[in-house]
């Protein structure tokens, strides 16, 4: 994702997300701290209409999925997926030990398609979402783990 996909990036929140999208100012400042701790990325059709977007943040060895949204009539195609296995490997590619991310407890399909890829309920954070008061599923995917003990190799 560039400056130049917000206008179309934040048109889709909106739509999303309309009671709790992230203004244009705030996915800029997003985009500000690409590629030192942010990772942003864009789904295009052929035309290069954006259909879908997704964000990681990364410190200190744990990323965080910060917002992943597809079209509405383009969602069960596998843009999510697609997306999603893009935030990963870089979360990967930085090392990072896990993976955590927030989604609505009324978001089903969001929440069947972060199983499929590993991720497992580890809290809940009450009325997260606002103002509709919903909570947040907290969910997290180890991604690799640092050996304990002594190794062989001194």
């Amino acid at each position: 994702m560039t400056g130049a996909d917000l206008p179309s990036v934040h048109a889709l929140e909106s739509v999303l997300f309309p009671e709790d999208a992230w203004s244009e100012g705030m996915l800029r400042d997003e985009l500000a701290e690409q590629p030192r701790t942010r990772h942003y990325v864009v789904a295009e059709e052929t035309g290069g209409e954006i259909v879908g977007y997704a964000g990681l943040a990364v410190a200190g060895g744990q990323a965080d999925v910060q917002t992943i949204g597809v079209r509405a009539d383009r969602r069960g195609g596998g843009i999510g997926g697609a997306l999603l296995t893009a935030l990963i490997d870089e979360a990967v590619r930085r090392e990072s030990e896990a993976v955590f991310l927030e989604v609505r407890a009324d978001n089903d399909g969001a929440r069947r398609l972060y199983e499929r890829f590993g991720f497992g309920r580890v809290g809940v954070r009450r009325r997260y979402y606002q103002p509709a008061n919903v909570d947040a599923i907290v969910m997290r995917r180890v991604l690799h783990r640092r050996p304990v003990g002594f190794s062989r190799e001194m």
